[in-house]
């Protein structure tokens, strides 16, 4: 990898420890470095010479200091540095979580991810529901009523690579409409099970990804839109290579040459990666690409299609109830019965899927705050008042691809 001049900078410094931390920290965390491409050696020394959770909390600490120390006051300089002190401050927490620390899922969300949800109670999604009931009218519950209607919209396996390889070449073709990418860029495709996520990139360094979807579950034709997109074009691929491109490789910033998933860097991630869906198709885009393209691909009834998305828009608006029922769950107050039913009778979900999110909770803890509440927070920052359609792709590759905390996206201009 051709990096920019390591110039004589107590950043620097800064940043090199902290790469090193976090991949120490990923030797008592299997989860927590989702991509690393900088020094092989430093990886080969994490493993060979791992330290303990006490020495780690003791380096993070150092490296605080020594940026209070460096005390940047060049613009840029300065949105490094307070990055660089949000997410040390986010693995100082997650190594204390390690240790054996316990906190409640809005300290968890705070700490880790520079972000809090907002609380909605079950009365909350009442009317929201209630929409659903009037679209798909019927004696079952609501919820029985919505499984059998998207049973009409499940892609078959065998149609499966083609809907979704259709589904990223559009993305991609919209992303580089706005702004260049690599010529080497490139994703590869993979089908995988026994997975809690339904998809997940994984970046490998050199402007190439592995997205993987997850087959335990049927996947329904609007998840190829979803998934091409967050995923990869504009979405997570995109993210990382023009992370590696424009900071690790332009500007010689090693910090981004490692991702610590657990951290306020997952917020911008995952709600860029969400909200790249919609910038990259209105409604309308969406409906005429499913229906023409998409639909015909997976053997399904386009004719269909409109109401299918009308469901989906209804659907989407009880996201929050994610949030609402992993923070009951994993504070105790829901038993898993009761988050069971949470899922099934507010969020909609089939019973194989809400079990499916459980597993994603226990794995993931406040994570789920990242997609929702990520997005609305990624959208109210891009889209200002009077803004083009060209200013929000713009704003949208800078987010991307320059220090942005998630704190910082409620103070637009910063």
């Amino acid at each position: 990898m051709q990096l920019a001049p390591a110039y004589s900078d107590p950043i620097n410094t800064v940043a090199e420890r902290y790469v090193r931390l976090v991949l120490a920290i990923g030797q008592h965390d299997i989860y927590y470095v989702d991509a690393y491409y900088g020094p092989p050696e430093w990886q080969q020394q994490a493993v060979s010479n791992q330290q303990t959770l006490a020495s780690i909390s003791d380096g993070i600490r150092q490296a605080l200091h020594l940026l209070d120390e460096a005390a940047p006051t060049e613009q840029t300089a300065v949105l490094r540095a307070t990055s660089l002190r949000k997410q040390l401050g986010s693995m100082q927490t997650r190594v204390a979580m390690l240790d054996g620390q316990r906190l409640s899922f809005e300290a968890e969300s705070a700490q880790l991810y520079d972000a809090v949800s907002p609380r909605h109670e079950r009365a909350w999604y009442a009317s929201l529901v209630a929409q659903i009931d009037t679209l798909l009218p019927g004696s079952d519950s609501v919820s029985a009523r919505v499984q059998a209607f998207r049973s009409q919209f499940v892609i078959a396996p065998e149609r499966l690579h083609d809907v979704m390889t259709a589904a990223m070449d559009a993305g991609r073709k919209r992303t580089l409409e706005h702004f260049a990418l690599p010529s080497e860029e490139a994703c590869l495709l993979e089908f995988v099970t026994g997975k809690s996520w339904s998809g997940y990139n994984w970046y490998k360094g050199n402007y190439q990804s592995v997205i993987q979807i997850n087959t335990d579950l049927p996947i329904y034709i609007d998840r190829a839109v979803d998934l091409g997109c967050h995923e990869a074009y504009p979405g997570h691929h995109v993210y990382n290579v023009l992370l590696e491109r424009d900071l690790v490789r332009g500007r010689g910033w090693l910090e981004y040459s490692v991702y610590p998933l657990f951290s306020p860097q997952s917020l911008i991630a995952e709600g860029t990666a969400n909200y790249g869906i919609e910038l990259c198709f209105s409604d309308e885009e969406r409906l005429e690409f499913e229906q023409q393209v998409l639909y015909p691909l997976a053997g399904l009834a386009p004719e269909l299609a409109p109401q299918y998305a009308h469901l989906n828009r209804l659907l989407a608006m009880l996201a929050y109830a994610d949030n609402d029922i992993a923070r009951q769950y994993l504070e105790g107050s829901l038993d898993r019965a009761g988050a069971l039913e949470w899922l099934i009778e507010v969020r909609l979900y089939p019973a194989e899927k809400a079990a499916q999110r459980l597993q994603f909770y226990d794995e993931m803890g406040a994570y789920v705050i990242n997609y929702n509440l990520g997005q609305d927070m990624v959208k109210a920052y891009i889209e200002r008042p009077g803004e083009t359609r060209k200013a929000q792709w713009a704003a949208f590759r800078d987010l991307m691809s320059f220090p942005r905390v998630p704190s910082a996206l409620l103070t637009p201009g910063t």
